[in-house]
């Protein structure tokens, strides 16, 4: 058995941190029942993939003479996404984000979610877990929009973003309306990244070995949590940086999503699994961790007030790359239309 699906058999969803074709294909082959893009992905997928994808945005170019490089970028991105639908019908979803431009407002992320939606009958819509994201997705839901929050990073987050899709589910159902099934994205790596850059910048003194554990333990709490208070909404990892963030959280109940050249490094790893999901970490390592506030603000409930999920330090660094990775996409659909 091979290690991915090994991991699936101890009770794992497993999804593909990509939407690039041939790596979904592999990816489906391999028992993964899910994936992932934003326009920074389909942006990658079309560098990857020039020969067959570049030929598709010329024609967009040129069916849409009289729309902006914005708009043909997001036509590029729907016919990416609808594509790696494809591949994943009758198996699970694809999940497409919403513009990275409106992580303030609700109204218009709940309209370019519908747009997204339509592509294919298998979609799941990202929008980030700020307070206009949260708002935007509890109406998602009760219009019966399946949703996977993303740009989160805190148990507070996870735990606002379910019970907003708590309510959406109970307005949907009260309409009469299938409530579809939603996940709520932990950035593990990320919050180990923002961890370091936090210990770095305050001087603060954390063994290094400790610092690999910040995102693992955040999600491990976010889990335990939901258990606690009943919130069914199933947690996805997200944003991996070393192999504790798979053999780390293997068990029933949750979902990581892993970069394709990350699980295929993870098949030839000649490292026991065990079902980690639900073991503490150690008390030392917390202790550890923290000594630096902003792990203690993405650890404990209630750490961070809603008002304050925009001005997180990972959150502030996540949307501004994911800002200028959309940027990237619309260079490459500028350098088409003006060659």
């Amino acid at each position: 058995m091979s290690k991915m699906k090994e991991t699936a058999a101890l009770g794992v969803e497993l999804w593909n941190d990509s939407c690039a074709l041939s790596e979904l294909k592999d990816a489906v082959a391999h028992g993964f029942v899910g994936a992932t893009s934003n326009p920074v992905i389909v942006a990658a997928a079309v560098n990857a993939d020039k020969a067959r994808l570049v030929p598709v945005l010329d024609g967009l170019i040129r069916e849409h003479k009289s729309e902006s490089e914005d708009e043909i970028a997001w036509r590029l991105i729907g016919a990416v996404v609808k594509e790696g639908a494809a591949v994943l019908e009758g198996k699970g979803v694809l999940c497409a984000q919403v513009s990275p431009k409106l992580y303030r407002d609700a109204a218009r992320m709940l309209a370019h979610a519908r747009e997204l939606a339509a592509i294919a009958p298998n979609i799941a819509i990202k929008a980030p877990a700020t307070a206009a994201g949260i708002a935007a997705m509890e109406e998602m839901v009760a219009c019966g929009i399946a949703v996977n929050a993303t740009v989160s990073f805190t148990v507070s987050q996870a735990v606002l973003v379910g019970e907003a899709i708590a309510r959406g589910e109970q307005r949907a159902r009260a309409a009469g309306k299938q409530a579809p099934r939603s996940v709520i994205t932990i950035m593990i790596g990320r919050v180990d990244d923002h961890i370091k850059r936090m210990v770095d910048k305050e001087k603060i003194l954390v063994d290094p070995g400790h610092l690999a554990w910040a995102g693992l333990a955040v999600f491990k709490h976010a889990l335990a949590v939901f258990e606690r208070r009943g919130l069914t909404t199933t947690l996805l990892a997200a944003a991996y940086r070393h192999h504790l963030h798979w053999t780390e959280l293997i068990g029933k109940g949750v979902i990581q999503t892993i970069p394709y050249a990350w699980w295929k490094q993870f098949e030839t790893a000649h490292v026991p699994l065990r079902a980690s999901l639900r073991d503490p970490v150690e008390p030392e390592i917390l202790a550890s961790l923290r000594k630096v506030p902003d792990f203690v603000r993405a650890h404990d409930e209630g750490a961070l007030p809603a008002d304050e999920m925009e001005r997180y330090g990972a959150t502030v660094h996540t949307l501004k790359q994911f800002l200028e990775g959309y940027e990237g996409l619309v260079k490459l659909v500028r350098e088409r239309m003006l060659p």
